[in-house]
């Protein structure tokens, strides 16, 4: 792991516990990617800026109101686990859920949870067998295009509530292809990781009548 600031993590000013449970997150991970390949092998190495650094960044985009948060397709836990994480000391009533359909994924996701005393529910199903979830906030990191994620968000959001999606390079051309069915307000932020990529904040989502 590289050297950095204790107190911060992806932008986010954290306590030296959270940061710890973070860094007890990070060897779990590494312990558990040996028989599940819950983040691919060549980003290992850079693991705290690729994954764990990155997916601190999207929950400094979370509404200081906000109360539920779900994640599709968890995988390994980024965003979501990372999200838990750091909302435990700063949103003492957040309700995290994981989405994930990988068995094993979901076996991981829920021992890690237990290892780190979280509060989250997994729910390992696939996303289209999903009831609304009711989110305040959506997130969905390497799952799908947009114009699907978008989809997701129409039938899980509340009507306040927001998406928040880590796009890379293309993420114009998708949001031009997801314009073609859905009215949407986004937000796009700069990502810390990734100088051409951008975390989207998605709202008010309504699909376009194309009669």
């Amino acid at each position: 792991m590289t050297k950095v600031d204790a107190l911060s993590v992806g932008g986010v000013s954290v306590s030296r516990e959270t940061f710890q449970a973070l860094q007890n997150f990070e060897a779990l991970v590494r312990r558990w990617n040996t028989a599940i390949n819950l983040v691919s092998k060549s980003t290992l190495p850079q693991l705290w800026e690729r994954h764990i650094a990155d997916s601190a960044q999207i929950f400094s985009l979370c509404p200081a109101d906000a109360r539920v948060w779900v994640d599709l397709g968890a995988g390994g836990g980024f965003p979501g686990l990372v999200v838990a994480i750091i909302a435990q000391e700063r949103l003492p009533n957040f309700r995290v859920t994981l989405v994930e359909s990988d068995l094993r994924k979901a076996t991981f996701l829920r021992q890690a949870a237990k290892a780190l005393d979280l509060a989250v529910t997994v729910r390992a199903e696939r996303i289209e067998a999903l009831e609304p979830m009711h989110a305040d906030v959506l997130s969905a990191r390497a799952l799908a295009a947009l114009p699907a994620l978008i989809g997701y968000g129409a039938l899980h959001l509340k009507p306040d509530g927001i998406g928040i999606f880590p796009k890379g390079a293309r993420h114009q051309e998708e949001l031009a292809q997801a314009r073609k069915d859905w009215a949407f307000d986004v937000d796009s932020q700069p990502s810390l990781s990734d100088g051409e990529a951008a975390i989207l904040v998605i709202r008010n989502i309504h699909r376009v009548r194309n009669d």
